[in-house]
């Protein structure tokens, strides 16, 4: 029989509680202190650099982790491991389910096509230089795991949920020792990277009278981004927020569904099928998205029941929470030997990001390049709010098309980035080959990018007069 005042009932709602403590504190501080607040630095990778921090002088204190106290229920630490596993297949779930109705044309489809492109390229170089420290490390550091790298795309340009996932397989079934950690870790690098980089950037064309007054905050949000014709009423018999959460949690459901099928016809491949939640959550997410929009086409649900305002929010506060207990999940003292090659990986993935990224704006999108690259540069090394943060600096309105492009790319994106997810797991086993086939994967799809330019038909030659 449970006592109400026994740790394990209280345990679970006390990591939630601090957590959210942090985000407050973060988000004062970064108010407070306006070089802070001027850093970019998103608050929830503030709150969890915080949590890092106490929670780090603790265990140095007594040697002990400070989540696994009585207070937080004796397993604090892995109920944050818990909370950023689910929260980032929850906040994808929540993006895949908002409607996408909108004008689309020719260009704007290709433009979406190699958004999505660029977003696997840029995987597959940070896989292929990621992978290449790690195998060079492994000849310096005796017992070293050589596949260490391979999670340098998904802590940046998947942020800490996957980069948890696969650090965790590493861990478990192969052997790397504090792999998990060193996942999360080399996702907190990322997220110190689009700040970095973003600031840097936004500096330069600062320069050039293009950026708004850092704080100059859009404060009104009009009544029809909150709720259009047709919808719901706000609240009659149920909340409207309710009916929101009730499809995503639905959606998770069948995805659930769905990998323990998978895992039963797969059992070698269980551990994979489970870390792909995000992605069969999204899958759920539009087949229960598909159902609904075909029962609005034949009228047996006449009032549209999911908001894209309301979706959004939420999506936002599952990424916020996924951010937070990432980065306080990590134990340092797991990585003291690594330290230096996680460094090593932080700041290539910065630069090679950095540079790809504006070079591939530069020449696919001309016409907002600039923007493009913010956004792009945010969301592969953060998550996509990271990217949306740094181009609401310079396109406060979103009046270009950078935002949409961001949105509307995770379709062409995951149908070419699954065998890079596959690759991963083959990663332990073949490093080398691994290394290989990323190499070639990167120059199809630069190819892919580039197949207007260099597959240009030349114009026949006018014919001479006679």
């Amino acid at each position: 029989m449970e006592n109400f005042w026994d740790s394990n009932v209280w345990g679970s709602f006390n990591v939630i509680a601090v957590l959210l403590i942090s985000l407050l504190v973060a988000n004062a501080l970064k108010r407070l202190i306006k070089p802070l607040g001027n850093s970019l630095i998103p608050t929830s990778v503030l709150g969890g650099i915080m949590l890092l921090i106490i929670s780090s002088i603790y265990t140095g204190v007594t040697e002990d982790y400070l989540f696994d106290t009585e207070f937080f229920g004796g397993n604090g630490m892995a109920f944050l491991e818990i909370l950023t596993y689910h929260t980032l297949a929850l906040g994808f779930i929540a993006s895949t389910l908002k409607s996408t109705k909108g004008k689309m044309n020719k260009q704007r489809g290709v433009e979406i096509f190699n958004t999505g492109v660029t977003t696997v390229a840029t995987y597959l170089l940070q896989g292929i230089f990621g992978l290449a420290i790690t195998i060079l490390a492994a000849f310096v550091i005796p017992g070293f795991f050589k596949a260490a790298g391979i999670l340098l795309p998904f802590g940046y340009g998947q942020g800490s949920g996957q980069a948890m996932n696969y650090g965790n397989i590493y861990e478990t079934q192969y052997g790397f020792e504090g792999g998990k950690s060193f996942g999360l870790s080399v996702a907190a690098l990322g997220f110190l990277s689009a700040a970095i980089g973003g600031v840097v950037h936004l500096n330069i064309i600062r320069r050039k009278g293009r950026v708004r007054r850092v704080g100059d905050e859009k404060d009104f949000i009009p009544s029809s981004e909150v709720h259009n014709e047709g919808d719901i009423p706000m609240n009659q018999g149920i909340d409207k927020i309710t009916i929101q959460i009730a499809f995503i949690a639905l959606s998770y459901v069948l995805s659930y569904f769905l990998m323990y099928g998978l895992g039963l016809l797969l059992p070698s491949m269980k551990a994979t099928i489970y870390g792909f939640n995000f992605f069969l959550g999204v899958l759920a997410a539009v087949i229960v998205k598909a159902i609904l929009n075909l029962f609005h086409k034949k009228n047996i649900v006449k009032k549209q029941y999911t908001n894209n305002f309301l979706l959004t929010r939420i999506s936002n506060f599952f990424f916020d929470i996924m951010i937070v207990a990432g980065i306080a999940a990590i134990k340092l003292d797991t990585l003291k030997q690594y330290w230096h090659i996680l460094l090593i990986l932080g700041i290539v993935g910065l630069f090679i990001t950095y540079f790809y990224n504006l070079w591939i704006a530069r020449k696919l999108f001309p016409s907002y390049s600039e923007e493009q690259f913010l956004v792009m540069y945010g969301m592969l090394t953060g998550t996509a709010s990271t990217g949306v943060i740094l181009l609401r600096e310079l396109d406060p309105d979103l009046a270009t098309p950078a935002a949409d492009n961001l949105v509307y790319q995770n379709f062409p994106a995951m149908v070419f980035g699954f065998p890079m997810m596959l690759l991963a797991t083959f990663a332990p086993e073949q490093p080398e080959w691994t290394l290989l086939i990323l190499v070639g994967f990167f120059i199809v799809m630069n190819i892919i990018l580039f197949r207007s330019q260099i597959f240009r038909r030349r114009k026949k030659p006018a014919a001479p007069l006679e």
